[in-house]
């Protein structure tokens, strides 16, 4: 279940039919997801969550004690606090494949002058796990945690193209979102352009995911299929011929590094 473009935790695997979730936790976490896609007022999220005003203001005051929410003056709206930014950024300074790539984004980064991402699939999205900036003005906007579509991007379509088929089908819907004109909006078309992509080694997003901005993406060797990719993106109007193929083949060059440093693909995660 998506709370605006919130992604929720995994449905519970048939095997643990025991578990009974502990509902003043669950409710919690409900809220926290919820005011993850912005700030609301009390009577809006009584409504959208479908808990009574006097039980979810008292789980409001007691996050707000602990900085997970903050409340205006009025406590008559509220947004997440500080402490959820300390923990999702615990998340991802602990996470080990931000970890392993670190040195590689900088090396990309320092070779192209452009923006590097490292993004983890969370089907139907891809979510950005770190990033470089761009040395020029121009430049692409993006933030850490940031969620798009996976099949408008070169990270996730780099991804996808290592599920099969069937899998692809069972993950995304017969018609998917078109983010600009060029943006592939069915899932056939997409199946049919996924083995284009496992043919080359390589994603291209021509501007799918933003007009003037092209990208190119290669998976990464932890783990197999990839849940994980890095890329490189670039305005159009600062691209030609043969920058994209330097950048294809440093994008392609650090995946072969990285496979050697660290053993290959994986059939589980790091």
């Amino acid at each position: 279940m998506n709370v605006r473009g919130v992604q929720m935790v995994e449905p519970i695997p048939e095997d643990e039919v025991d578990f009974v979730p502990v509902k003043s936790a669950d409710r919690t976490l409900e809220i926290l997801e919820s005011l993850a896609s912005g700030g609301a007022g009390l009577a809006e999220m009584a409504t959208r969550l479908g808990i009574p005003k006097s039980s979810l203001h008292s789980i409001l005051r007691t996050l707000e004690h602990r900085g997970w929410v903050e409340a205006d003056a009025s406590r008559s709206h509220y947004r997440l606090g500080m402490s959820a930014l300390l923990i999702g950024s615990s998340y991802v300074d602990q996470d080990p494949v931000v970890i392993r790539t670190s040195d590689t984004m900088d090396s990309l980064a320092a070779a192209t002058g452009e923006t590097v991402h490292l993004a983890r699939l969370e089907a139907p999205d891809v979510v950005y796990m770190a990033k470089r900036e761009s040395v020029h003005p121009l430049r692409m906007f993006s933030a850490i945690g940031r969620r798009l579509p996976a099949h408008a991007t070169a990270l996730g379509k780099a991804m996808l193209a290592e599920l099969p088929d069937d899998t692809v089908r069972s993950l995304l819907p017969a018609t998917l979102a078109g983010t600009t004109p060029f943006t592939i909006t069915t899932r056939d078309e997409l199946i049919d352009h996924l083995a284009e992509v496992r043919e080359q080694g390589y994603a291209i997003d021509a501007q799918e995911a933003g007009i003037g901005m092209r990208c190119f993406a290669v998976t990464l060797p932890f783990q197999s299929p990839a849940k994980d990719a890095i890329s490189c993106s670039v305005p159009v109007a600062r691209l030609d011929e043969e920058k994209e193929q330097t950048i294809v083949d440093l994008l392609l060059t650090a995946r072969d590094t990285l496979s050697r440093q660290f053993g290959g693909r994986r059939s589980h995660a790091i």
